[in-house]
């Protein structure tokens, strides 16, 4: 049903300027349009109308639409996919308005496709903003942020195109220019613009088709990699990307000339009137035609013609292959249904495959499954390794490395194995890959040997008697003799043997007293260089004034000779045997950013082992946060976002950035200090190897277990509250919109992603956490998050 408003409308001709972003329609055509559409189910329709400040639609009634002058295009709330696993609210957007609802695609959606409930409002308002909000709480969910500019009034076009004007019909602000998941002709794509593929289950998606800074265009899965890409020959400056109305994508350059383009198989036939450019929820670029005669969109030209090339098209734990209807997807181990934990399906495409089992907790050994012509790949982090190994061998790596999941063997003449050290593994099967993988699973128990044994028949036992050892004659001396000489090589072996190792243990201690730098020597050294020094804990006495100065639990204050205030941490309960001690301290000594904690030296003896850190002067988090005393200067909305934003960057460099990916495992706001600018530093990164709490849980990697804790701390630096989980978190939010109503519009949108993203973090499904770099890029404002699903469930402590 069109959506009414006698009082509100005013009707008008459509706008000159706009006519080139216009379907360029003959007569004939639009006669055959206006009469295809007129018993499209739509009431009391009205030519191209303009609405006023103060229009809104609510998400109670669905069926109202603004539809644009000639039919084809409605504004309003959409509905999700009719699937009872993929509704959870609805959206607001721009759709086709054909007569078969199913056809009915959105083409342009509010914040790409935030999900609200039914109790939700889209209003002009009164200042110039297109805003979204909950009625409830009265909490902006999206803004044009247009309240300055002087808009007067808001117009659906033609084309599909959602513009705010001013009183004298100057473009403010247009749909256009913040494309979704389509193209409509006419419409262009500018870097950095992309489109985002939809959502599913709540869940946004990996998939995004990009134009880079070079004018390429490519289809990119979490900016990590790249399935697909045009090679631009030529040296042209590139503007835009262009989608035309004849079925044609292509780059323009600043010359206006087009310098590269494909084209629909129907490119310029005239029967096909309507035709968009989407990137669909599986990866996949697609140029879509209406057939008329069908009533159903057809696909014209699709980017990736193998589907099962395209990164995770399958979702995790599955492989993509094809049978004679098409590509299909498979579970990557059949028992991973059986064999794993009782987690919810983890698979967001739908192909129903769990999460493997712990390979940590398999009350049996392990072993390889063998997959011939697979290739597998980690999806996060999408990071394999590469060796040069040959088949034999790299399943025997693969065997013995406790960190390795999966490998793949490429056998294309390379000797290339690939190394998946993630339990997220996906991968494609095809009848041509000469490539083999391996699988680590869990063995299971066997009821009968591998030999096939009959446990009926017994062996015949075979007496091993001195006179059958001795063999034909019985030479007694020949016998002594030998035994003698066994003997006497075995003395010899383990006297060589335990000299090799006393010299060995002899020149290691010889060149650790070479390497290690005295303290004294120090003291001379410019106090600046980054090397890691060794300390003996006489000489940490000293440092400390005998630990006077306490600053935390086993944390002392201490000042080198040159008067450069130190941190001093006393290591008690160090499982890790020596070798690894100096192993994690070299790692963690070669860590260097803006926003870690450096880390200057050690002190290993058998009884004391220390860590030392550069001194940070304006103390932990928690007690700006909560400290009275601290409070009286208290920390604004800003300086509390860039601070959860920094923590956030150094998660995201200890996570993805490093050589080897290291979990903080102890995150929280005792753990972030904050210099005299008040810049956050975290600190006692990566010491849970050392203390052995490495947690034993098929539930949680400790990557996923970083990304709650980080949940945890964002919503207690938003809210000042340090019981957020065992608190109501309803009145918990209702708080936090109260406080801010009194902020402006851009404040409130960063205070809304840091709350969403926050929660989407506390999930108890380690699965539907985001990657640390989504929290990074939505707490930047680079990308849009969704609203959590509205039963959500939150894992308490």
């Amino acid at each position: 049903m069109f959506l009414a408003w006698p009082n509100q409308l005013e009707h008008e001709t459509p706008i000159k300027h706009f006519q080139g972003k216009c379907l360029q329609l003959g007569t004939a055509l639009v006669v055959v349009l206006v009469l295809g559409f007129a018993y499209c189910g739509f009431s009391d329709e009205l030519p191209m109308a303009s609405v006023p400040l103060g229009f809104e639609i609510s998400g109670f009634d669905k069926t109202r639409t603004w539809v644009s002058q000639n039919g084809l295009f409605a504004f309003g709330f959409l509905e999700g996919r009719q699937r009872a696993d993929d509704v959870d609210g609805l959206f607001v957007g721009i759709r086709y308005n054909l007569r078969d609802k199913a056809a009915n695609l959105p083409v342009w959606t509010v914040g790409g496709g935030i999900r609200v409930s039914d109790n939700s409002t889209v209003r002009l308002s009164m200042d110039g903003r297109l805003i979204l909000f909950d009625n409830p709480s009265g909490l902006i969910v999206w803004s044009s942020n247009t309240s300055s500019l002087g808009v007067k009034k808001a117009t659906l076009l033609n084309n599909g195109n959602l513009v705010l004007m001013d009183m004298d019909d100057n473009v403010l602000w247009e749909s256009f220019d913040r494309p979704t998941t389509t193209l409509l002709p006419g419409q262009s794509l500018r870097f950095p613009q992309t489109l985002r593929a939809p959502s599913t289950k709540s869940v946004s998606s990996y998939y995004s088709f990009v134009i880079r800074h070079s004018g390429e265009l490519a289809l990119v899965w979490e900016a990590n990699v790249t399935y697909w890409r045009i090679d631009l020959s030529s040296n042209d400056v590139i503007m835009e990307a262009k989608f035309d109305s004849n079925g044609a994508l292509g780059l323009v350059d600043d010359k206006s000339r087009t310098v590269w383009s494909i084209a629909s198989k129907d490119f310029e036939d005239p029967s096909v009137a309507l035709r968009h450019l989407r990137i669909d929820s599986d990866g996949n670029l697609r140029i879509y035609s209406w057939v008329n005669s069908l009533h159903a969109w057809r696909v014209g030209w699709r980017a990736v013609e193998n589907q099962c090339n395209i990164f995770g098209s399958c979702g995790l734990y599955s492989i993509c292959g094809f049978n004679l209807t098409g590509p299909i997807c498979d579970c990557l181990y059949q028992d991973s249904v059986a064999w794993g934990s009782d987690l919810p399906l983890v698979d967001s495409t739908g192909s129903g495959c769990r999460k493997m089992a712990d390979l940590e907790n398999c009350k049996m050994r392990t072993s390889m499954s063998t997959l011939r012509r697979t290739v597998l790949y980690g999806l996060y982090p999408p990071q394999d390794v590469d060796m040069m190994l040959s088949e034999a061998a790299c399943k025997e790596y693969c065997s013995n490395d406790t960190s390795c999941v999966a490998a793949t063997s490429k056998n294309d003449g390379s000797g290339v194995c690939t190394i998946k050290r993630t339990s997220f593994v996906s991968g494609y099967r095809s009848p041509s890959s000469p490539a083999v993988s391996f699988l680590k699973v869990c063995l299971l128990p066997q009821a009968v040997s591998a030999r096939g044994a009959n446990p009926r028949n017994s062996a015949k036992s075979i007496p091993l008697t001195s006179t059958r050892f001795l063999g034909h004659g019985g030479d007694k001396n020949m016998f002594i003799r030998a035994i003698i000489l066994i003997v006497s090589v075995t003395t010899m072996g383990f006297i060589t043997i335990e000299m090799f190792v006393l010299w060995y243990i002899y020149r290691r201690r010889q060149i650790e007293a070479q390497a290690r730098i005295p303290f004294g020597k120090y003291t001379q050294m410019n106090h600046h260089c980054s090397f890691l020094i060794r300390v003996s804990f006489e000489e940490i006495k000293q440092l400390t004034n005998n630990f006077t100065k306490q600053l935390g639990p086993c944390v002392y204050k201490g000042v080198f000779p040159h008067k450069s205030p130190i941190v001093v941490k006393v290591l008690n309960n160090v499982v890790a045997s020596e070798r690894d001690f100096q192993v994690v301290v070299s790692t963690l000594g070669r860590m260097y950013h803006q926003h870690l904690v450096p880390l200057k030296g050690s002190c290993l003896e058998e009884e004391h082992k220390c860590l030392l850190y550069e001194y940070i002067s304006n103390g932990s988090l928690d007690k700006w946060l909560f400290d009275v005393e601290k409070r009286k200067t208290e920390l604004n909305w800003q300086q509390r976002l860039d601070i959860a934003l920094g923590v956030a960057r150094a998660l995201a460099y200890l996570h993805t950035e490093c050589q080897t990916c290291v979990a903080h495992g102890n995150l929280k706001l005792e753990n972030v200090l904050l210099d005299e600018k008040l810049v956050p530093k975290v600190t006692d990164f990566g010491l849970r190897t050392l203390l052995g709490k490495e947690a034993a849980s098929s539930s949680e990697s400790p990557i996923e277990r970083d990304i709650f804790m980080f949940g945890e701390m964002l919503m207690q630096i938003v809210t000042r509250e340090r019981d957020i989980l065992g608190g109501n978190m309803h009145s918990l939010i209702t708080m936090i919109s109260e406080e801010h109503k009194l902020e402006d519009s851009v404040a409130s949108e960063k205070l809304e992603r840091a709350v969403r993203i926050a929660l989407w973090c506390l999930q108890n499904q380690p699965f539907l956490r985001p990657s640390i770099g989504e929290v990074v890029k939505v707490l930047e404002g680079s990308l849009s998050v969704d609203r959590p699903p509205s039963n959500i469930a939150f894992k308490q402590g």
